[in-house]
């Protein structure tokens, strides 16, 4: 496939636009280490909100969804549909919370919550754990699915799309910081929809796929096309909807998807203006994610099942791509191959800019770690801001350099998501109690961290390197075996949590006074630091959990409810989507009186 001289002037003047963009921040954003990572706490709800959008809006999520849409079904996409749950959870009772805070990291938290040594000991190994380890993979499969795109659609050797796409990412992600990928992230956000709508519109309606009708008419695709399971499949019906429901939202850690928010989630809600605006910004994303963002995916995916029936099919048509890098998500790149020129231009400079997106926040997340967590903590307690951005610049390019490594040996996206759901399996819990219960200390987030990560490693049935690089299965822990690692860890984080001394008076009572998260929780920390005569209650405001839950709960089904009744209007079942529609309207009013309540819920 050849590009254009159009294809070529619109990727080159993207690339130009994003690398003045972070020329022009990087003096501000240089100035101090809260400019370099926080924008100097200054950011409105919308921008933020588009940038959480662009962020997720990542080069291996299309290829995700289309894996899952050719191998389970779109209902397969539950698996992180489920995840809204915790993101509703997050806008209407955690925002607020981690914008009180006034943390420069949500590992920062830690030492706010928690007290003494764990503590010191928690953000500290965190840092590295989720700094380097977890954002390293995460980093990694956004780059293999860089990869696979560059050989798919421009023949392109893996070393020459990780040099290509890696080193201009991490250029403006080091000059510009955090303003620098916000600003840009607004017009990522622009570029990679309008590519991922104008590829869906397109290749719906090639004469390989002949229009909607026949996608729908197609023996292979019926099968794929329902929204939920099946319900007289026992097993899948399981694994694919009452996990990811019942279990997997609350109990499992995943970037962009913590519950109690956590992340570059956090990240973006401790930028904000005020608490209002992190609370516009969060539910804002959980709109745009999942009511605006699958259903051009999704066509595709389905599209392919028509032109590219099996993985046979594929490598037939693109006998160049190595045979460890077959796969189903190689599809969603191999349909882009049939765009004409213009729109392919376009296209590959939205997958440009979703890889630019996505990679820009991790450095910078990441690298925010690193800085204020390990370096300003453990190594170099009197560092300067100088010192400190330096040092942040520096931990950008180190990260960006390992994740590449780590994506030239990798295989599959979908075994990486799967690595990452296993391996915070379980812990969930405590980040969704620890702002609402007392007893909750360092020890229960260290045995949980630890008890999930070493089951997770001992209950598959492979080695650690057909773990990390894949299978010929795939990647396990399979679904099933999620709920058995979150039971035991939980289990082992109870047990550490009771056998343990609580965390001093001191810091409950300081940790309260700042946060004032109210509830029956933390009664017992109130009555005695009354009985002590130490106030703590700063705030008449009411408790505010049981009403953020209700709205919590009209969030979801607003968001459950627009996004199915897209696909019902896109398969043509109108009488579902009428209904689904009206459901969406109507939980949509009921939220906008709940969340009026909650505004002026002051005593």
């Amino acid at each position: 496939m050849e590009l254009s001289a159009l294809d070529y002037s619109f990727i080159i003047v993207f690339f130009t636009v994003v690398l003045g963009i972070g020329i022009y921040v990087s003096k501000k954003s240089g100035k101090n280490s809260s400019e370099f990572f926080l924008s100097g706490r200054t950011m409105p709800w919308w921008l933020l909100g588009l940038s959480m959008v662009a962020t997720t809006f990542s080069t291996d999520t299309p290829n995700l969804v289309t894996d899952l849409v050719r191998t389970t079904g779109v209902s397969g996409n539950w698996g992180w549909w489920c995840f809204l749950l915790t993101g509703m959870l997050t806008v209407f009772v955690y925002a607020k919370l981690w914008r009180k805070s006034n943390v420069k990291t949500d590992l920062e938290f830690y030492e706010l919550r928690y007290g003494g040594k764990p503590a010191s000991f928690l953000r500290k190994f965190r840092a590295v754990y989720l700094g380097i380890l977890f954002n390293v993979i995460t980093m990694s499969a956004v780059t293999l699915a860089a990869i696979k795109i560059g050989g798919i659609m421009l023949g392109l050797e893996p070393w020459q799309t990780v040099v290509g796409a890696g080193l201009i990412t991490v250029v403006f992600s080091a000059l510009g910081g955090f303003k620098g990928v916000v600003y840009t992230d607004f017009l990522l956000f622009f570029v990679a929809m309008a590519g991922a709508i104008g590829a869906a519109i397109y290749l719906v309606n090639i004469p390989e796929v002949g229009g909607l009708q026949v996608i729908i008419d197609n023996d292979l695709v019926k099968s794929k096309m329902d929204i939920l399971p099946d319900f007289s499949d026992k097993k899948a019906l399981i694994t694919i909807l009452v996990i990811p429901l019942a279990v997997q939202w609350w109990s499992s850690w995943y970037p962009g998807g913590e519950p109690g928010g956590g992340g570059y989630i956090a990240q973006r809600m401790l930028a904000a203006k005020d608490e209002n605006h992190a609370i516009g910004a969060t539910f804002f994303f959980n709109i745009m994610h999942y009511a605006l963002r699958p259903w051009p995916w999704i066509l595709v995916a389905l599209a392919s099942l028509v032109v590219y029936p099996d993985i046979a099919s594929i490598s037939e048509a693109f006998p160049n791509v190595p045979a460890d890098k077959l796969g189903h998500d190689l599809a969603y790149s191999a349909m882009l191959t049939k765009l004409p020129s213009g729109l392919l231009g376009v296209v590959l400079a939205s997958l440009i800019a979703a890889y630019m997106s996505t990679i820009s926040t991790q450095l910078n997340w990441g690298s925010s770690y690193l800085v204020f967590d390990f370096y300003k903590q453990q190594v170099n307690p009197d560092a300067t801001e100088k010192q400190m951005v330096n040092f942040g610049r520096l931990s950008t390019v180190l990260l960006m350099v390992l994740s590449a490594l780590l994506a030239l040996a990798m295989q599959n996206a979908m075994g990486v998501f799967n690595l990452l759901l296993s391996f915070g399996a379980g812990t969930g819990l405590i980040f969704i109690l620890r702002w609402f219960w007392w007893r909750i200390n360092a020890w229960s987030e260290i045995s949980a961290m630890f008890a999930s990560g070493i089951l997770s490693i001992l209950i598959a049935t492979t080695s650690l390197k057909e773990l990390l690089f894949g299978a010929e299965n795939g990647l396990l822990p399979d679904w099933s075996e999620l709920p058995f690692i979150m039971v035991v860890t939980t289990i082992i984080w109870l047990i550490a949590t009771l056998a343990t001394q609580p965390e001093s008076d001191e810091v409950l009572r300081s940790f309260y006074r700042k946060i004032q998260p109210g509830g029956p929780g933390w009664s017992k920390v109130v009555s005695e630091a009354k009985a002590d005569n130490v106030e703590v209650i700063t705030t008449n405001e009411k408790w505010s959990v049981p009403s953020g839950i209700v709205a919590m709960l009209l969030g979801v089904v607003l968001i459950y409810s627009l996004m199915f009744a897209t696909g019902y209007w896109i398969y043509g079942r109108t009488t579902s989507a009428m209904v689904l529609s009206v459901v969406a309207l109507v939980s949509g009013l009921l939220l906008i009186k709940a969340w009026g309540k909650m505004k002026n819920n002051i005593l």
